[in-house]
């Protein structure tokens, strides 16, 4: 086990973590296609800067309030069937709202109602996690890392549709296969798995409960997370990268499509150069940055290559026409950094967190962390939109000094990673697995990075 590259693990597989890695790949024949054009979709539609950036923080409240709640509908429902229904709710439901979208209101209802993504994204963790081997945890994750950065393979699908249709008819179309695909991967997901071993026991052990009396045991959650040091900087490092995503999730469209004049037809190129730069990257180098027991330097290597990055993003020279090559090959230089410190610190983010998460609390003590950063990621949308409607590139100066945060915090208040060398090394191994095979291509639920 200790020496099994990442693609001998994804071929060996067997379960909830099968079923939860290997339909992944739907998620780059649905959402990954259209994502990357939902910014200037809406600016297409009358919807402007300020109000974009208030529906990323809306939908980020509604995270919030979703998060909260997802630890005890998962314990009450189980891990499977809130996938299942959620998947629908979070992905399905909205889709059809954004390829009928009109105005301002409908890109606000969908936002509110993708929400319950962070419902789905906790029972999902759960069922694919909970069953599987402690030592094989990090070599899930990196299957689902790099199963989003190879989604983004399907990109030219996209581009050709906006070049032939134009990018109103080519988007709706788009997000009518997102929602016909997505409700595929849930009937496929929930027929492939099972219940948890702990999801059955959450099920029965709150059976008979009511909806408060299971809120009020968040207290009890909330002092288990406090005492932790080591949770509380995984938060703060969590919190940080959230808020980072959110904004480029959001902005980073517009600020190539309307400062630097790239087509719209070229939008996912990006998301794909970025992704094939993020796998080979996962294959090669990252692997040697993450093999030693203490992450500090790798944590301190990921935010200060990510940093650079959003830094040249926002100095840019923009052309007086079309893009040029020179705008093209900054680009370039920008989703190599971003490929780079992006990988490092999904992987980093999710290991240190589930080192510490305490296995019989799982679904609360998750559902309360993603609550505590969508909290505090939240507001990031709302500023953006206000600094991105005076200039294009001050969102990015705001991520810049977020991660220059994220540098100090991981350097003054680093908690080494509690277990010692065996099980850090164990959690790690898939660092040094993903060096076995770099032709190895899956694809990934998570954050719509566009870049």
């Amino acid at each position: 086990m200790a020496h099994e590259s990442l693609w001998q693990t994804l071929v060996h597989l067997r379960g909830n973590p099968r079923a939860c890695v290997w339909t992944e790949p739907l998620w780059g024949l649905s959402m990954a296609l259209v994502l990357p054009y939902l910014s200037v979709y809406m600016l297409t539609l009358g919807v402007h800067d300020a109000q974009i950036g208030l529906i990323a923080t809306v939908g980020m409240v509604a995270q919030v309030g979703f998060g909260l709640a997802g630890g005890i509908i998962t314990d009450r429902l189980g891990r499977r069937p809130t996938t299942a229904w959620f998947d629908v709710v979070a992905w399905v439901i909205p889709c059809v709202l954004w390829s009928l979208a009109q105005d301002f209101w409908f890109f606000l209802a969908a936002s509110v109602v993708n929400g319950a993504l962070q419902v789905t994204q906790n029972s999902w963790d759960a069922l694919m996690v909970e069953d599987a081997e402690r030592g094989q945890l990090t070599r899930i994750y990196s299957l689902v890392k790099v199963a989003g950065d190879c989604s983004a393979l399907f990109a030219p699908i996209a581009a050709v549709l906006v070049a032939q249709l134009g990018l109103e008819v080519a988007v709706r179309i788009l997000f009518v296969n997102a929602a016909v695909v997505m409700a595929t991967k849930v009937v496929w997901l929930y027929a492939w798995s099972h219940e948890t071993r702990q999801g059955a026991l959450r099920i029965a052990a709150t059976r008979g409960h009511s909806l408060w009396s299971l809120l009020s045991g968040y207290r009890g959650v909330a002092g288990m997370l406090l005492r932790s040091r080591g949770s509380l900087l995984s938060l703060g490092i969590m919190a940080l990268v959230a808020a980072v995503t959110l904004v480029n999730g959001t902005f980073w469209q517009l600020l190539v499509s309307q400062r630097l004049h790239v087509p719209d037809a070229v939008l996912p190129v990006f998301p794909m150069i970025r992704s094939l730069l993020s796998v080979l990257l996962f294959f090669t180098l990252i692997p040697r940055l993450t093999t030693a027991v203490d992450l500090k330097r790798p944590t301190l290597w990921g935010f200060g290559v990510y940093l650079l990055g959003q830094l040249l993003l926002a100095v840019i020279p923009a052309a007086e026409g079309s893009a040029t090559a020179g705008t093209y090959a900054f680009l370039g230089v920008c989703l190599l950094l971003d490929a780079f410190g992006g990988g490092m610190m999904f992987m980093l983010s999710e290991s240190l967190v589930a080192l510490h998460v305490d296995p019989a609390e799982r679904s609360r003590l998750m559902a309360l962390q993603r609550t505590v950063v969508m909290l505090a990621a939240a507001p990031f949308g709302w500023i953006s939109g206000v600094l991105s409607g005076i200039d294009r590139t001050y969102p990015f100066w705001l991520t810049t000094a977020l991660l220059a945060v994220g540098v100090v915090l991981t350097w003054r208040t680093w908690v080494p990673t509690h277990g010692g060398a065996t099980e850090v090394a164990a959690v790690l191994d898939a660092g040094e697995a993903v060096q076995g095979s770099a032709a190895q291509a899956s694809t990934a639920r998570g954050a719509a990075d566009p870049a």
